[in-house]
């Protein structure tokens, strides 16, 4: 026999019930939901990975699964909440400092902006001289620094140094890759904060920029949910 609506419990667990009834192979027009419900706040979840466990191991992204669980950030605005992810994921987005940049090719246009953001929100970049030259044409300032082939000091003795609190780096090619490794794995080392798409990139300056205008708070998830609390 199904529980009645008119129970307390009902109420209270009403959406959980429905999922577990669903599984059962009830159709959503019989559990009454006939109009997709499209909720106020935004939720973001985020991979946490333990990379940091493993010597040796490459941060970058890939086919495999690397992660050891899950966490999600809610707010009623997606920096808020993309920045909740993050902390839960134990990853600190800065509010001032210094970003380095190192982006390919086919990534340049698309940074411009976000670059723009972080300057004018007070942040400093430091990017490859690649990266820089095409910055500054674009009215970006950006200090250059060395790859670590092209000698010291260079972007990972800045980033041992505490010099970088943010690093974006996207690369294409296996050169570029094993150019690169040793940046991805000093800024796990170091705690620093890195992102290796301009997805990435654009989300963690819409959550910095958040996190700038005003704190982060809680909210209990009734209040997320009133209908069923």
């Amino acid at each position: 026999m199904e529980p009645k609506k008119t129970a307390p419990e009902w109420k209270t667990f009403g959406e959980f019930f429905k999922a577990q009834r669903m599984g059962a192979g009830k159709t959503l027009r019989e559990l009454g939901i006939t109009e997709e419900i499209v909720p106020k706040h935004i939720s973001v979840k985020e991979s946490v990975f333990p990379f940091v466990k493993f010597p040796g191991v490459d941060t970058i992204l890939g086919p495999e699964m690397k992660s050891t669980g899950e966490v999600m950030g809610i707010d009623w605005e997606f920096g808020k909440a993309f920045a909740k992810a993050q902390l839960a994921a134990n990853v600190r987005l800065p509010l001032t400092g210094k970003v380095f940049i190192s982006i390919k090719d086919a990534d340049k246009q698309a940074i411009i902006e976000p670059a723009r953001q972080l300057v004018a929100a007070g942040f400093s970049v430091v990017a490859t001289r690649g990266t820089a030259t095409f910055l500054a044409a674009h009215g970006v300032p950006a200090e250059p620094v060395n790859k670590v082939k092209e000698g010291r000091p260079h972007i990972v003795d800045a980033i041992k140094s505490n010099e970088i609190a943010m690093v974006f780096n996207t690369t294409f090619g296996t050169d570029s890759i094993l150019d690169s490794f040793s940046i991805r794995r000093t800024t796990l080392m170091n705690n620093v904060a890195y992102y290796t798409t301009v997805a990435g990139m654009c989300a963690a300056v819409d959550g910095i920029l958040a996190m700038q205008r005003e704190s982060l708070d809680v909210t209990p998830l009734q209040e997320y949910h009133p209908q069923n609390g």
